[in-house]
């Protein structure tokens, strides 16, 4: 079960209690966001791509609102995004669709974080299951997922006159 593989690592940084458990799905930036009562771009969502021929999975946390620029992730990593099947997510991440999570993932996975979170105080990444997340900073998130960088991926986001 990978929420208990989740709670386990997190143990190490003394924060496997902060995890919460909900009565419902939070499997979607919207169920998750509804779950916790909280604006949907706070939801940090774990996207999983194909690696190159030495990584064989990367995954990249962005901010809720936000969707990969495909041409920003081929002049960061040097190939086409390609997103993992679901049949593939679990065999590769360690987490079932819904899960995934940047926290106690196999070795050949290699975690970024997007820059689109750093506007909040806080994010919601998912912990292990389709039912859980945990409320870090983005110092947090980035020391407790092992993030290789800070990475800008993401469209740009429209920005509304006032």
């Amino acid at each position: 079960m990978s929420i208990a593989k989740v709670k386990e690592y997190l143990r190490d940084y003394g924060r496997d209690c902060d995890v919460q458990e909900f009565p419902v799905s939070s499997a979607t930036v919207e169920l998750a966001a509804k779950a916790l009562s909280v604006e949907p771009a706070r939801i940090a969502k774990t996207l999983s791509f194909h690696g190159d021929e030495t990584n064989g999975c990367i995954l990249i946390v962005t901010a809720g609102d936000m969707k990969i620029d495909n041409a920003k992730f081929k002049k960061q990593f040097g190939f086409k995004a390609r997103m993992l099947g679901a049949e593939e997510v679990a065999m590769l991440t360690g987490h079932e669709v819904g899960g995934v999570c940047p926290f106690a993932n196999p070795e050949h996975v290699t975690t970024y974080l997007d820059i689109s979170m750093q506007r909040f105080p806080s994010v919601f990444p998912a912990a292990g299951s389709a039912s859980s997340a945990i409320e870090l900073t983005c110092e947090e998130l980035f020391k407790y997922s092992q993030a290789k960088e800070w990475i800008d991926v993401c469209k740009a986001k429209d920005v509304q006159a006032i």
